[in-house]
């Protein structure tokens, strides 16, 4: 645009200039006809032989900017106006107009050539009143542009907010969060992609929402008949009288107990990528805690886990079964891991933040990085599901928060910790 308009800016003070030459041309040549006459009489009127240079004294004093000399056929003066300089007028070479480097002149004759007028105007004047023509016309345009580009820049802004907005909106966005996007207000050639882009989304949350349902209801599934096939392993295992029997229907037991596990741990997950895991009343969390620690002790952990909890409560949104998966699946990961006759401390702070560390080798920096991946198993010794961290990590994402691993555990030279900060209230 600002090219544009210097073009168009050049090209009319080019077109302008022009226009006044023509009516400083047209201006000269009016002048000479119509003094030409009037020389003509003034000169034939004289006494005869009276050919002396007549000099037109200056009614008031005034700046002259037409100047002109009436000549005979030999070159003699006849007749000129008060500022007239001789030296000016070059000799007569025919009527028109000519240039000399100081003045545009135009010439006109008479009676057969025997009277010849020439009528002279400085350049300068010309040149002048072209510059004022054209600082007239383009100061306006050196204002009008900065104003012109503000109000461009002010209506793009406000135009292509709605746009910021929608962008702002998928920048913030987790890879987890399908949710359709808002696309309020936005301009009519955006607003079709904007639908398209919904209409993406929801099929893709669709597909994953079916994934995690098959994930769900197949280990869901699994539990009757499992229970069942357990069941069966322990009959039999009590039922013959064969040593080598019964260790292979313990080790049936044991291996279905550990599918048993790895099922309900994919149905965790399935609940975590895909569940709500928040509720619109508050909750204490000390209540999901103290339920989970309970019942792990009456499975014959008691004497390792060790609860300490806050003498008031500590409120959050989270769902209960939320913070019970959080809390069962670290002291799980905890009692696989940690050393055997080392405690598990779970406490819960008054400012909402979930602790459970447990005495037992350490695990180097590059490991802890592993950890929450999924099937990551802490090397050889390893003998869990590998989801457990990786359940709460993806729950932690989920509800705004993030796990916090560190080896060794605070305050000593081994151990592991695990620490995330749910978003309760100390009330």
């Amino acid at each position: 645009m600002l090219a544009i308009w210097v073009g168009a800016a050049w090209a009319t003070a080019v077109l302008l200039r022009h226009e006044i030459e023509e009516v400083f041309d047209s201006s000269l040549q009016e002048t000479a006809q119509r003094l030409l006459p009037l020389a003509v009489l003034d000169i034939v009127s004289r006494e005869d032989g009276d050919a002396a240079s007549q000099r037109l004294a200056a009614i008031r004093s005034h700046e002259e900017l037409f100047t002109y000399v009436v000549r005979n056929e030999s070159g003699a003066v006849l007749l000129q106006s008060h500022a007239a300089d001789l030296s000016a007028f070059p000799p007569y070479d025919g009527p028109g107009f000519r240039r000399t480097a100081r003045h545009r002149l135009y010439s006109e004759e008479a009676l057969q050539g025997t009277v010849v007028i020439t009528v002279a105007q400085p350049v300068s004047n010309q040149t002048s009143v072209i510059r004022e023509m054209q600082m007239v016309l383009g100061l306006p345009v050196l204002l009008v542009i900065p104003a012109a580009f503000g109000a461009i820049i002010l209506a793009v802004r406000q135009g292509t907010r709605p746009l910021r907005r929608f962008r702002e909106q998928l920048e913030t966005r987790s890879e987890k969060d399908l949710a359709a996007v808002s696309a309020e207000d936005l301009p009519s050639e955006v607003a079709p992609l904007a639908e398209t882009m919904n209409a993406l989304l929801a099929r893709l949350r669709s597909a994953f929402d079916a994934e995690r349902s098959l994930a769900a209801n197949t280990a869901h599934e699994l539990r009757t008949p499992l229970a069942g096939a357990i069941a069966q392993a322990q009959r039999i295992r009590k039922e013959t009288a064969e040593p080598q029997t019964a260790q292979r229907a313990s080790d049936i037991e044991a291996a279905l107990k550990r599918l048993t596990a790895r099922s309900e741990r994919l149905m965790q997950l399935a609940r975590a990528e895909g569940g709500r895991l928040t509720l619109d009343a508050d909750s204490d969390l000390r209540d999901a805690v103290s339920v989970v620690v309970h019942d792990m002790n009456r499975s014959g952990q008691q004497e390792r886990i060790v609860l300490a909890l806050p003498d008031t409560s500590v409120l959050s949104p989270i769902d209960p079964d939320t913070v019970g998966i959080l809390c069962r699946n670290l002291i799980d990961n905890a009692l696989q891991h940690g050393g055997k006759n080392s405690a598990v401390e779970v406490s819960l702070s008054a400012s909402g933040e979930l602790s459970v560390a447990n005495g037992g080798p350490l695990v180097s920096p590059e490991r802890l990085e592993l950890l929450t991946r999924r099937f990551e198993r802490n090397g050889s010794i390893g003998r869990g599901s590998g989801i457990g961290l990786s359940i709460v990590a993806t729950i932690a994402e989920r509800i705004g928060t993030r796990l916090d691993l560190s080896s060794p555990r605070p305050g000593h030279i081994d151990g592991f910790e695990a620490r995330i900060k749910l978003s309760g209230s100390h009330r």
